[in-house]
């Protein structure tokens, strides 16, 4: 058997010309796609009709990232979390990270690229505009796999909209760019974690202050906060009144007084979802 173009080569001394030569690059999105993120993606087709994700650094803080990402994915393994297998080595200390390809559109979105977020032509809003079981089931899997993510003793940082990759011909949601979690508890030795300020909890802005699985429950809860509410106001949430006692008690300021972990969440949101 011909070894896999992708997953059995260790390094190449320019990426894009590699790819174009096993197979079609039928996607690029660049550093000025993705908030500056210091990365190019490709997506590359192969003859035998698999397509496959490559992310290649090409700033050094872009590669500590994919540095960071490559341990947690080395930690963390679930069927929502779409997993890096391979690493590239490119050039000037740069890698490229191999991942199997997942249909859908990032719920952050990119297009009309004039437009808010609140545009109804945008991923986010015509994922809100979802039937609520299927908002659900798409938040149901987002508690799973942070279920695995605590279990792996990792955190949550960077969880945002555009970490939720959807499906909606498949109704099947993924999640990508996890690329900021790392392992905790630790303490904050910068001004500010990075991250949206629409998810991030309180801690994440505080030099000094503990990052814990506390900090991903708040992350959690504005998830399910966001993704059920109509609009950006947050004054139109689809869920039930025990669904929202529940995001109300993950969001608070003090972490001491929200849940004390993923599980302990994901309990309380799915009995309030039963009633």
């Amino acid at each position: 058997m011909s070894p896999h173009p992708l997953l059995d080569v260790d390094q190449v001394p320019d990426l894009e010309p590699r790819l174009r030569a096993v197979g079609e690059v039928f996607s690029v999105v660049g550093a000025l796609h993705t908030q500056d993120s210091g990365c190019v993606t490709y997506g590359v087709r192969l003859p035998d009709g698999t397509r496959w994700c490559v992310k290649e650094a090409t700033t050094g803080p872009a590669q500590r990232s994919l540095d960071r990402a490559w341990a947690f994915h080395r930690a963390v393994r679930h069927p929502v979390i779409v997993p890096h297998l391979h690493r590239i080595a490119v050039r000037d200390g740069r890698t490229a990270t191999v991942m199997p390809w997942r249909a859908g559109e990032s719920l952050y979105g990119a297009a009309p690229a004039a437009a808010h977020r609140s545009h109804p032509d945008r991923p986010l809003s015509r994922f809100r505009a979802l039937p609520v079981p299927r908002i659900l089931a798409a938040l149901d899997r987002v508690l799973d796999a942070h279920l695995a993510v605590e279990a792996a003793a990792q955190v949550a940082v960077d969880l945002y909209d555009g970490s939720f990759l959807y499906d909606f011909e498949g109704d099947e949601l993924h999640l990508i760019d996890l690329d900021e979690y790392r392992p905790g508890p630790f303490t904050l030795a910068a001004d500010r974690l990075p991250g949206s300020r629409r998810f991030m909890a309180p801690e994440e802005w505080r030099r000094g202050a503990v990052i814990d699985i506390r900090t991903t429950v708040y992350a959690l809860g504005r998830t399910a906060r966001l993704l059920l509410d109509a609009g950006d106001d947050e004054r139109a949430f689809r869920g039930t009144a025990a669904q929202l006692t529940v995001v109300e008690r993950a969001t608070r300021a003090d972490p001491g007084e929200r849940f004390g972990g993923v599980r302990e969440l994901a309990a309380a949101w799915r009995a309030a979802s039963q009633t």
